[in-house]
Protein backbone atom coordinates (compact mmCIF):
# COMPACT_ATOMS: atom_id res chain seq x y z
CA UNK A 1 0.00 0.00 0.00
CA UNK A 2 1.28 3.45 -0.94
CA UNK A 3 0.39 5.87 1.87
CA UNK A 4 2.30 8.84 0.44
CA UNK A 5 0.05 11.92 0.57
CA UNK A 6 -1.30 13.00 -2.85
CA UNK A 7 0.62 16.28 -2.76
CA UNK A 8 3.91 14.48 -2.19
CA UNK A 9 3.20 12.02 -5.00
CA UNK A 10 2.51 14.91 -7.35
CA UNK A 11 5.84 16.50 -6.41
CA UNK A 12 7.65 13.36 -7.53
CA UNK A 13 6.85 14.14 -11.15
CA UNK A 14 9.69 15.70 -13.14
CA UNK A 15 9.61 19.49 -13.16
CA UNK A 16 8.73 19.70 -16.86
CA UNK A 17 5.44 17.95 -16.09
CA UNK A 18 4.47 19.90 -12.97
CA UNK A 19 6.06 23.35 -13.29
CA UNK A 20 2.94 24.79 -14.96
CA UNK A 21 1.18 24.52 -11.59
CA UNK A 22 3.41 27.28 -10.17
CA UNK A 23 4.01 29.23 -13.38
CA UNK A 24 2.33 32.51 -14.20
CA UNK A 25 -1.02 32.16 -15.97
CA UNK A 26 -1.69 33.76 -19.32
CA UNK A 27 -3.10 37.27 -19.22
CA UNK A 28 -6.82 37.67 -19.77
CA UNK A 29 -6.38 39.64 -23.00
CA UNK A 30 -4.15 41.82 -25.14
CA UNK A 31 -2.42 44.53 -23.10
CA UNK A 32 0.68 46.68 -23.13
CA UNK A 33 1.94 50.03 -24.44
CA UNK A 34 1.39 49.07 -28.12
CA UNK A 35 -2.30 48.13 -28.07
CA UNK A 36 -2.99 50.82 -30.69
CA UNK A 37 -0.49 49.29 -33.14
CA UNK A 38 -1.33 46.78 -35.87
CA UNK A 39 1.45 44.66 -37.38
CA UNK A 40 1.30 42.63 -40.57
CA UNK A 41 3.69 39.75 -40.06
CA UNK A 42 5.07 38.14 -43.22
CA UNK A 43 7.91 36.38 -41.44
CA UNK A 44 8.91 32.75 -41.09
CA UNK A 45 11.62 30.72 -39.31
CA UNK A 46 13.11 32.51 -36.27
CA UNK A 47 14.44 36.07 -36.65
CA UNK A 48 11.28 37.66 -38.06
CA UNK A 49 8.77 35.77 -35.88
CA UNK A 50 10.81 36.56 -32.77
CA UNK A 51 10.71 40.27 -33.59
CA UNK A 52 6.93 40.26 -34.11
CA UNK A 53 6.52 38.14 -30.97
CA UNK A 54 8.20 40.89 -28.95
CA UNK A 55 5.85 43.45 -30.51
CA UNK A 56 2.87 41.23 -29.69
CA UNK A 57 4.05 40.83 -26.08
CA UNK A 58 4.06 44.63 -25.90
CA UNK A 59 0.40 44.67 -26.93
CA UNK A 60 0.49 45.04 -30.72
CA UNK A 61 -2.17 43.25 -32.76
CA UNK A 62 0.00 40.96 -34.90
CA UNK A 63 -1.62 39.35 -37.93
CA UNK A 64 0.56 36.48 -39.13
CA UNK A 65 0.16 36.00 -42.88
CA UNK A 66 1.06 32.42 -43.76
CA UNK A 67 1.32 30.62 -47.10
CA UNK A 68 -1.12 27.75 -47.74
CA UNK A 69 1.30 25.22 -46.22
CA UNK A 70 2.05 27.49 -43.28
CA UNK A 71 5.27 28.68 -41.71
CA UNK A 72 7.80 25.90 -42.26
CA UNK A 73 8.59 25.74 -38.55
CA UNK A 74 5.12 24.35 -37.82
CA UNK A 75 6.39 20.82 -38.53
CA UNK A 76 9.35 21.04 -36.15
CA UNK A 77 8.83 19.25 -32.82
CA UNK A 78 8.86 18.42 -30.05
CA UNK A 79 5.18 17.74 -29.41
CA UNK A 80 3.57 17.05 -26.06
CA UNK A 81 2.67 13.44 -25.31
CA UNK A 82 -1.03 14.42 -25.40
CA UNK A 83 -0.88 16.21 -28.76
CA UNK A 84 -2.29 14.04 -31.53
CA UNK A 85 -3.21 16.86 -33.94
CA UNK A 86 0.27 18.35 -34.47
CA UNK A 87 -0.82 21.82 -35.60
CA UNK A 88 2.67 22.89 -34.56
CA UNK A 89 5.48 21.89 -32.22
CA UNK A 90 7.42 23.68 -29.54
CA UNK A 91 9.49 25.77 -31.98
CA UNK A 92 6.49 27.45 -33.60
CA UNK A 93 4.57 27.71 -30.33
CA UNK A 94 7.36 29.57 -28.59
CA UNK A 95 7.72 32.48 -31.02
CA UNK A 96 4.22 32.83 -32.44
CA UNK A 97 2.19 33.28 -29.27
CA UNK A 98 -0.29 36.16 -29.15
CA UNK A 99 -0.59 36.24 -32.96
CA UNK A 100 -3.55 35.65 -35.26
CA UNK A 101 -3.13 33.61 -38.43
CA UNK A 102 -4.57 34.12 -41.89
CA UNK A 103 -3.67 32.16 -45.02
CA UNK A 104 -2.76 34.22 -48.09
CA UNK A 105 -1.03 32.94 -51.20
CA UNK A 106 0.96 35.96 -52.35
CA UNK A 107 1.32 34.44 -55.82
CA UNK A 108 -2.46 34.69 -56.16
CA UNK A 109 -3.79 38.08 -57.32
CA UNK A 110 -6.88 38.01 -55.08
CA UNK A 111 -4.88 37.15 -51.97
CA UNK A 112 -2.28 39.75 -52.85
CA UNK A 113 -5.08 42.32 -53.01
CA UNK A 114 -6.22 41.28 -49.54
CA UNK A 115 -2.71 41.81 -48.21
CA UNK A 116 -2.64 45.29 -49.73
CA UNK A 117 -5.93 46.08 -48.03
CA UNK A 118 -4.56 44.83 -44.71
CA UNK A 119 -1.54 47.08 -45.17
CA UNK A 120 -3.92 50.02 -45.53
CA UNK A 121 -5.05 49.37 -41.94
CA UNK A 122 -1.60 48.65 -40.50
CA UNK A 123 1.10 50.61 -38.74
CA UNK A 124 3.92 48.13 -39.36
CA UNK A 125 4.80 45.40 -41.85
CA UNK A 126 7.63 43.00 -41.04
CA UNK A 127 9.15 40.53 -43.50
CA UNK A 128 12.30 38.43 -43.69
CA UNK A 129 12.33 37.22 -47.27
CA UNK A 130 15.51 37.42 -49.26
CA UNK A 131 16.09 40.83 -50.83
CA UNK A 132 13.96 41.37 -53.93
CA UNK A 133 11.27 38.76 -53.21
CA UNK A 134 8.59 41.25 -52.15
CA UNK A 135 9.54 43.57 -54.99
CA UNK A 136 9.08 40.71 -57.45
CA UNK A 137 5.61 40.05 -56.04
CA UNK A 138 4.61 43.64 -56.69
CA UNK A 139 4.59 44.34 -52.94
CA UNK A 140 7.66 46.53 -52.64
CA UNK A 141 8.08 49.07 -49.89
CA UNK A 142 7.56 51.86 -52.42
CA UNK A 143 4.26 50.46 -53.70
CA UNK A 144 2.90 49.81 -50.21
CA UNK A 145 4.04 53.19 -48.95
CA UNK A 146 2.12 54.80 -51.82
CA UNK A 147 -1.02 53.23 -50.35
CA UNK A 148 -0.12 53.96 -46.72
CA UNK A 149 2.41 56.79 -46.25
CA UNK A 150 2.54 56.17 -42.49
CA UNK A 151 3.65 52.55 -42.92
CA UNK A 152 6.78 51.36 -41.13
CA UNK A 153 8.16 48.62 -43.38
CA UNK A 154 10.74 46.47 -41.55
CA UNK A 155 12.99 43.83 -43.08
CA UNK A 156 15.45 41.57 -41.28
CA UNK A 157 17.67 39.64 -43.69
CA UNK A 158 21.03 37.93 -43.64
CA UNK A 159 22.95 40.68 -45.42
CA UNK A 160 20.56 43.61 -45.46
CA UNK A 161 18.52 45.36 -48.11
CA UNK A 162 20.00 47.13 -51.17
CA UNK A 163 18.06 50.26 -50.24
CA UNK A 164 20.56 50.89 -47.43
CA UNK A 165 23.67 49.37 -48.98
CA UNK A 166 24.08 46.60 -51.54
CA UNK A 167 27.01 44.20 -51.05
CA UNK A 168 28.30 41.09 -52.84
CA UNK A 169 26.23 39.04 -50.36
CA UNK A 170 22.94 40.95 -50.51
CA UNK A 171 20.99 38.22 -52.29
CA UNK A 172 22.50 35.27 -50.45
CA UNK A 173 20.32 33.24 -48.07
CA UNK A 174 21.51 33.09 -44.48
CA UNK A 175 20.84 31.29 -41.25
CA UNK A 176 21.93 31.76 -37.65
CA UNK A 177 25.20 29.85 -37.94
CA UNK A 178 26.17 31.81 -41.05
CA UNK A 179 25.54 35.10 -39.25
CA UNK A 180 27.52 33.94 -36.22
CA UNK A 181 30.39 32.91 -38.48
CA UNK A 182 30.62 35.91 -40.79
CA UNK A 183 30.10 38.51 -38.06
CA UNK A 184 33.17 37.39 -36.14
CA UNK A 185 31.26 35.95 -33.18
CA UNK A 186 32.44 32.36 -33.59
CA UNK A 187 36.04 33.45 -34.12
CA UNK A 188 36.44 34.16 -30.39
CA UNK A 189 33.80 31.87 -28.91
CA UNK A 190 35.17 28.52 -27.84
CA UNK A 191 37.73 26.74 -25.70
CA UNK A 192 41.12 28.07 -24.72
CA UNK A 193 42.82 25.42 -26.86
CA UNK A 194 41.33 27.08 -29.93
CA UNK A 195 38.21 25.04 -30.70
CA UNK A 196 35.55 27.38 -32.07
CA UNK A 197 31.87 26.83 -31.26
CA UNK A 198 28.66 28.63 -32.05
CA UNK A 199 26.62 30.16 -29.23
CA UNK A 200 24.01 27.96 -27.55
CA UNK A 201 20.98 30.17 -28.26
CA UNK A 202 20.46 31.23 -31.88
CA UNK A 203 21.80 34.72 -31.32
CA UNK A 204 22.31 35.12 -35.08
CA UNK A 205 18.53 35.35 -35.29
CA UNK A 206 17.48 36.58 -31.87
CA UNK A 207 19.76 39.60 -31.54
CA UNK A 208 18.97 41.01 -35.03
CA UNK A 209 15.28 40.49 -34.21
CA UNK A 210 15.64 42.48 -31.01
CA UNK A 211 17.49 45.25 -32.85
CA UNK A 212 14.68 45.25 -35.40
CA UNK A 213 12.14 45.88 -32.65
CA UNK A 214 14.18 48.88 -31.49
CA UNK A 215 14.22 50.18 -35.06
CA UNK A 216 10.46 49.70 -35.46
CA UNK A 217 9.71 51.53 -32.22
CA UNK A 218 11.98 54.42 -33.25
CA UNK A 219 10.29 54.58 -36.65
CA UNK A 220 6.84 54.61 -35.02
CA UNK A 221 7.96 57.57 -32.94
CA UNK A 222 9.02 59.31 -36.14
CA UNK A 223 5.57 58.65 -37.61
CA UNK A 224 4.01 60.26 -34.55
CA UNK A 225 6.20 63.34 -34.98
CA UNK A 226 6.18 63.67 -38.78
CA UNK A 227 3.35 61.54 -40.12
CA UNK A 228 5.85 59.74 -42.37
CA UNK A 229 6.67 56.05 -42.37
CA UNK A 230 9.97 54.62 -43.53
CA UNK A 231 11.94 51.48 -44.37
CA UNK A 232 13.76 49.84 -41.45
CA UNK A 233 16.58 47.49 -42.43
CA UNK A 234 18.54 45.17 -40.11
CA UNK A 235 21.09 42.73 -41.48
CA UNK A 236 21.82 39.71 -39.30
CA UNK A 237 25.54 40.05 -40.01
CA UNK A 238 25.53 43.76 -39.09
CA UNK A 239 23.66 43.21 -35.83
CA UNK A 240 26.04 40.50 -34.67
CA UNK A 241 29.06 42.55 -35.66
CA UNK A 242 27.70 45.29 -33.38
CA UNK A 243 27.26 42.67 -30.67
CA UNK A 244 30.93 41.72 -31.05
CA UNK A 245 32.07 45.25 -30.25
CA UNK A 246 35.03 44.16 -28.12
CA UNK A 247 36.64 42.31 -31.01
CA UNK A 248 36.49 45.50 -33.07
CA UNK A 249 38.05 47.87 -30.58
CA UNK A 250 40.74 45.40 -29.54
CA UNK A 251 41.92 45.06 -33.13
CA UNK A 252 41.62 48.80 -33.73
CA UNK A 253 43.62 49.75 -30.63
CA UNK A 254 46.53 47.35 -30.86
CA UNK A 255 46.01 44.90 -33.72
CA UNK A 256 44.94 42.07 -31.40
CA UNK A 257 42.75 39.41 -33.02
CA UNK A 258 40.89 38.11 -30.00
CA UNK A 259 41.13 34.29 -29.70
CA UNK A 260 38.64 31.98 -28.00
CA UNK A 261 38.98 32.37 -24.25
CA UNK A 262 36.79 29.68 -22.75
CA UNK A 263 35.01 31.22 -19.78
CA UNK A 264 37.76 33.71 -18.95
CA UNK A 265 37.51 37.47 -19.38
CA UNK A 266 40.53 38.95 -21.16
CA UNK A 267 40.69 42.02 -18.92
CA UNK A 268 39.11 41.02 -15.61
CA UNK A 269 39.98 38.48 -12.92
CA UNK A 270 38.42 36.66 -11.20
CA UNK A 271 35.61 36.66 -13.72
CA UNK A 272 34.80 33.16 -14.97
CA UNK A 273 33.40 29.73 -14.12
CA UNK A 274 34.87 27.65 -11.32
CA UNK A 275 34.31 23.96 -10.59
CA UNK A 276 32.31 22.91 -7.55
CA UNK A 277 32.04 19.21 -6.74
CA UNK A 278 28.67 18.95 -8.50
CA UNK A 279 28.92 21.48 -11.33
CA UNK A 280 30.07 24.98 -12.19
CA UNK A 281 29.63 28.35 -10.49
CA UNK A 282 30.21 31.83 -11.86
CA UNK A 283 32.26 34.13 -9.65
CA UNK A 284 33.00 37.72 -10.65
CA UNK A 285 35.14 39.80 -8.30
CA UNK A 286 37.22 42.14 -10.47
CA UNK A 287 36.85 45.15 -8.14
CA UNK A 288 39.11 45.53 -5.15
CA UNK A 289 36.31 45.42 -2.59
CA UNK A 290 34.81 42.21 -3.95
CA UNK A 291 38.26 40.68 -4.37
CA UNK A 292 39.16 41.32 -0.74
CA UNK A 293 35.81 39.93 0.42
CA UNK A 294 36.28 36.80 -1.70
CA UNK A 295 39.75 36.26 -0.26
CA UNK A 296 38.38 36.49 3.28
CA UNK A 297 35.55 34.04 2.55
CA UNK A 298 37.81 31.41 1.02
CA UNK A 299 40.41 31.80 3.77
CA UNK A 300 43.09 33.42 1.62
CA UNK A 301 43.49 36.81 3.29
CA UNK A 302 47.17 36.57 2.41
CA UNK A 303 46.30 37.29 -1.23
CA UNK A 304 44.66 40.67 -0.50
CA UNK A 305 47.90 42.63 -0.09
CA UNK A 306 50.07 40.40 -2.27
CA UNK A 307 51.56 42.55 -5.04
CA UNK A 308 50.75 39.85 -7.60
CA UNK A 309 47.03 40.39 -6.99
CA UNK A 310 46.77 44.09 -6.09
CA UNK A 311 44.75 45.00 -9.23
CA UNK A 312 42.57 43.24 -11.78
CA UNK A 313 45.36 43.70 -14.34
CA UNK A 314 47.86 41.99 -12.05
CA UNK A 315 45.38 39.21 -11.31
CA UNK A 316 44.91 38.65 -15.05
CA UNK A 317 48.69 38.27 -15.32
CA UNK A 318 48.58 35.69 -12.53
CA UNK A 319 45.25 34.14 -13.45
CA UNK A 320 46.38 30.54 -12.94
CA UNK A 321 47.35 31.18 -9.33
CA UNK A 322 44.03 32.94 -8.68
CA UNK A 323 42.11 30.08 -10.26
CA UNK A 324 44.01 27.50 -8.23
CA UNK A 325 43.19 29.31 -4.98
CA UNK A 326 39.52 29.67 -5.78
CA UNK A 327 38.99 26.13 -7.07
CA UNK A 328 40.76 24.70 -4.04
CA UNK A 329 37.85 26.18 -2.07
CA UNK A 330 34.97 25.63 -4.53
CA UNK A 331 36.04 22.12 -5.50
CA UNK A 332 35.24 20.63 -2.10
CA UNK A 333 31.82 22.28 -1.92
CA UNK A 334 28.54 21.93 -3.79
CA UNK A 335 27.26 24.69 -6.04
CA UNK A 336 24.66 25.52 -3.40
CA UNK A 337 27.27 25.76 -0.66
CA UNK A 338 29.48 28.03 -2.77
CA UNK A 339 26.61 30.34 -3.67
CA UNK A 340 25.30 30.43 -0.09
CA UNK A 341 28.73 31.48 1.17
CA UNK A 342 29.18 34.23 -1.41
CA UNK A 343 25.60 35.41 -1.92
CA UNK A 344 25.07 39.10 -1.36
CA UNK A 345 28.78 39.65 -0.73
CA UNK A 346 30.50 38.62 -3.97
CA UNK A 347 28.75 38.43 -7.38
CA UNK A 348 28.04 34.75 -7.95
CA UNK A 349 25.56 32.30 -9.41
CA UNK A 350 25.33 28.64 -10.37
CA UNK A 351 25.40 27.44 -13.96
CA UNK A 352 21.73 26.53 -14.42
CA UNK A 353 20.15 24.33 -17.04
CA UNK A 354 16.46 24.27 -18.01
CA UNK A 355 15.62 21.87 -15.17
CA UNK A 356 17.16 24.28 -12.67
CA UNK A 357 15.21 27.20 -14.09
CA UNK A 358 11.94 25.31 -13.85
CA UNK A 359 12.65 24.79 -10.14
CA UNK A 360 14.00 28.31 -9.50
CA UNK A 361 12.32 30.47 -6.88
CA UNK A 362 13.65 33.57 -8.67
CA UNK A 363 11.97 32.47 -11.90
CA UNK A 364 8.69 31.88 -10.05
CA UNK A 365 8.83 35.18 -8.17
CA UNK A 366 9.60 37.11 -11.38
CA UNK A 367 6.89 35.15 -13.26
CA UNK A 368 9.36 34.40 -16.04
CA UNK A 369 7.61 31.20 -17.05
CA UNK A 370 4.05 31.32 -18.36
CA UNK A 371 1.72 28.33 -18.60
CA UNK A 372 0.26 28.41 -22.11
CA UNK A 373 -2.37 26.32 -23.85
CA UNK A 374 -1.26 24.21 -26.82
CA UNK A 375 -3.57 23.54 -29.76
CA UNK A 376 -4.47 19.87 -29.89
CA UNK A 377 -3.33 19.12 -26.34
CA UNK A 378 -4.94 19.43 -22.94
CA UNK A 379 -1.59 19.92 -21.21
CA UNK A 380 -0.26 23.37 -20.48
CA UNK A 381 3.27 24.05 -21.70
CA UNK A 382 5.71 26.69 -20.50
CA UNK A 383 7.27 29.56 -22.40
CA UNK A 384 9.50 32.41 -21.21
CA UNK A 385 7.51 35.49 -20.32
CA UNK A 386 8.41 38.93 -21.60
CA UNK A 387 11.34 40.30 -19.58
CA UNK A 388 10.15 43.88 -20.21
CA UNK A 389 8.19 45.15 -17.22
CA UNK A 390 6.05 48.27 -16.91
CA UNK A 391 4.27 49.83 -13.96
CA UNK A 392 1.33 51.14 -16.02
CA UNK A 393 1.06 49.21 -19.30
CA UNK A 394 2.24 45.65 -18.66
CA UNK A 395 2.03 43.29 -21.59
CA UNK A 396 2.74 39.59 -21.83
CA UNK A 397 1.39 36.29 -23.06
CA UNK A 398 -2.38 36.12 -23.48
CA UNK A 399 -2.96 33.75 -26.41
CA UNK A 400 -1.44 30.48 -27.59
CA UNK A 401 0.12 30.25 -31.04
CA UNK A 402 -2.54 29.99 -33.76
CA UNK A 403 -3.60 27.06 -35.87
CA UNK A 404 -2.92 27.65 -39.54
CA UNK A 405 -5.47 30.17 -40.81
CA UNK A 406 -7.38 30.02 -37.52
CA UNK A 407 -8.37 33.70 -37.53
CA UNK A 408 -8.81 34.26 -41.26
CA UNK A 409 -12.55 34.80 -41.23
CA UNK A 410 -12.42 37.14 -38.24
CA UNK A 411 -9.58 39.18 -39.75
CA UNK A 412 -11.43 39.59 -43.06
CA UNK A 413 -14.61 40.60 -41.23
CA UNK A 414 -12.66 43.22 -39.27
CA UNK A 415 -11.10 44.47 -42.49
CA UNK A 416 -14.47 44.94 -44.12
CA UNK A 417 -15.76 46.78 -41.06
CA UNK A 418 -12.76 49.12 -41.02
CA UNK A 419 -13.19 49.83 -44.73
CA UNK A 420 -16.92 50.47 -44.25
CA UNK A 421 -16.24 52.98 -41.48
CA UNK A 422 -13.64 54.78 -43.53
CA UNK A 423 -16.02 55.03 -46.46
CA UNK A 424 -18.74 56.70 -44.38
Amino acid sequence: MNDTPPDDRRDERPSWQRAHEQAAPMMAGRAGPLTDIRVIDLTQALAGPYATMILSDLGADVIKVEPPKGDGTRVIGPYTEADEEHHYGGYYASINRNKRSIILDLKNAADKAILARLVDTADVLVENYRAGIMDGLGLSYESLRARNPRLVYAAVRGFGDPRSGETPYTYWPAYDVVAQSMSGLISYTGTKDGQRVSAGPSVGDLYPATMMVIGVLAALHHVKVSGKGQFVDVAMIDALMALCESATWRYSYNGEVQPPRGTEHPSLCPFELYAANDGLVAIAAPGEGHWAELCRIIGREDMIDDERFRSSRRRVENREVVREAITAWTGVRTKEEVVDALAGRVPTGPVNDARDLFDSQHVRDRQMLVAVEHAGSDRLVLTPNTPIRFTETQGGVYRRAPKLGEHGEAILAELEEIERRRAE
